[in-house]
């Protein structure tokens, strides 16, 4: 029988009893440690080389995020996420090698996530080290999603989390940052703003307009190459013919 040394890691007691009872009817998971904050695990991983993590997200002081960073890819283990995080978040864990456990989670998703880890730890070409940087491109993804951006408007610098901004359209000289139902105008060029910006979050539909691609609600196909996109609150926002890929890649972006 395949056995995976398993390490439990979350900074709430209950959290990891809960856990723990559940994989109790799981005997090819071998509990060989528990921790309560990042620093522990980070040690406890290295001195016990486990299989399998099972790693809460959020705690304080060293966070899943940066415990994941300290760990070496062709060391590491098969990782598992505990989280409450949104559904980007978990879009993302789910494209990775590695599972999630959406808080709260039952013993039916936990014996999901235990098979499909048995049948990942049977292959014989499993790759750790490629699954490792697969991990770390999606973590730094929503690191840099949840990163504020400074603008500067009328002298004070206000702090933006990126997913506030529905659109951005270019005015003359300035910037009009559509922010719900507030717009924020600010003298930066469109090519400086949009590299600040997550590519993964916002896409540039026009020489002057950028768009969060999670506020299109509707694409419209308009005049030669053009197209009309909907969003949420109803603004109707035109593309440009040269950007007409990218557009389109909107409609594979949701397959």
């Amino acid at each position: 029988m395949t056995t995976l040394r398993t390490i439990v890691v979350d900074d709430e007691a209950p959290a990891r009893d809960l856990l723990r009872s559940m994989l109790h009817a799981w005997p090819q998971c071998e509990i060989v440690g528990e921790a309560g904050d990042g620093e522990s695990a980070v040690t406890m991983i290295q001195d016990l080389s486990p299989d399998l993590l099972f790693l809460d997200v959020q705690m304080p002081g060293l966070n899943g995020f940066d415990v994941v960073a300290s760990l070496a890819p062709d060391t590491a283990p098969m990782i598992v996420f505990v989280t409450a995080f949104d559904q980007y978040a978990l879009k993302a864990f789910e494209v990775s090698a590695c599972d999630y456990l959406l808080k709260p989670f039952d013993e039916v998703r936990l014996s999901a996530t235990v098979r499909r880890l048995l049948d990942r730890h049977a292959q014989a070409d499993r790759d750790i080290s490629a699954m490792m940087g697969r991990m770390r491109t999606l973590l730094a993804e929503l690191q840099d999603r949840r990163r504020p951006i400074v603008v500067k408007v009328e002298g004070r610098h206000v702090f933006l989390d990126p997913d506030e901004i529905d659109w951005v359209e270019a005015d003359d000289k300035e910037l009009r940052l559509h922010v719900g139902k507030s717009v924020l105008r600010v003298r930066e060029s469109m090519s400086s703003l949009e590299r600040r910006l997550p590519a993964q979050r916002f896409l540039r539909v026009h020489r002057s307009t950028v768009v969060n691609r999670s506020r299109v609600r509707e694409m419209q196909a308009w005049f030669q190459g053009e197209y009309i996109l909907i969003l949420k609150d109803g603004t109707r926002v035109v593309t440009g013919p040269s950007y007409r890929e990218s557009v389109q890649a909107l409609t594979r972006d949701q397959g």
